[in-house]
């Protein structure tokens, strides 16, 4: 039986109300002409930042079987990217990890970008604290790239950011192994030499460092780095190079921010009206 042509395996939370993990990364993705399988790791009905919260994170029984059940399927031998974003816990990082080393054995040139989620400045840790070390050592050796936001290379790297030459020596520890490139998203926010309207994205690789700098808009729902590395998936596999998708990418970040901030939504407006 053919398989059903599929571009992007995205593995990350899913929420039944919000846009955030594969509630924002499926569309974003799909609106760029790609297929894309969610795999799920969290089902909650809503973002943790609502008075209800229901919902968990999934077996690791279901967990396994769905990334057993690509295989099976084929899809793993069509697949042009893994994305990788919010996780369960430590257990389910083993799993991925495990997967994903088979997968790069037979697959070598299949791309893996990770969004290492595990806070923010403005919320602290909100994931199982174990999962900076399972990033360290399970997950983030088998990215091609990778999308930190500022709080996170400081865990991740274990150095204090104070600036914008302390966000590339911090990422370049980070490009070992298989890791071509990091980019850092609301990098050095705290640094002088900025405005307090604007944002800044620093792409680093090995050959190279890159700033961005883009205005800021004074909402802050939650998802948008989840749309920023979903984009920035797509616009790599449409061979865009990494600085083009990086602006492409915080474009479509600003336009959404500036759409959800005209209607007055407090989730991401991923669409006009």
């Amino acid at each position: 039986m053919k398989t059903l042509p599929v571009d992007v395996i995205s593995i990350q939370s899913q929420v039944v109300y919000g846009c955030v993990g594969n509630s924002v990364a499926v569309p974003t993705l799909q609106k760029m002409g790609l297929n894309v399988v969610p795999v799920p790791t969290v089902m909650f009905s809503n973002t943790p930042h609502y008075p209800t919260l229901y919902g968990g994170a999934l077996s690791d029984d279901w967990f396994s079987g769905y990334l057993q059940g690509l295989h099976d399927r084929g899809v793993t031998e069509q697949a042009k990217a893994i994305l990788v974003g919010y996780m369960g816990g430590p257990s389910q990082a083993g799993i991925l990890a495990e997967w994903l080393t088979r997968l790069i054995a037979v697959r070598p040139d299949i791309q893996v970008i990770i969004d290492p989620v595990i806070g923010d400045y403005d919320t602290g840790i909100y994931v199982n604290p174990l999962m900076t070390a399972a990033y360290l050592d399970r997950l983030l050796p088998l990215a091609r790239g990778m999308t930190p936001n500022c709080f996170e290379l400081e865990l991740l790297t274990g150095r204090q950011i104070t600036n914008i030459n302390s966000v590339i020596a911090a990422a370049r520890t980070l490009l070992t192994g298989r890791t071509q490139w990091v980019v850092v998203t609301s990098a050095a926010p705290g640094s002088s030499g900025g405005s307090e309207n604007e944002l800044r994205v620093i792409m680093v690789t090995r050959q190279k460092e890159q700033v961005f700098s883009h205005p800021r808009i004074a909402i802050y729902p939650k998802g948008t780095g989840d749309l920023f590395s979903a984009a920035l998936t797509g616009y790599l596999l449409k061979n865009q190079t990494l600085p083009a998708a990086i602006e492409g990418s915080y474009g479509d970040v600003m336009a959404t921010l500036e759409r959800t901030r005209r209607y007055g939504y407090g989730e991401l407006l991923l669409h006009d009206r």
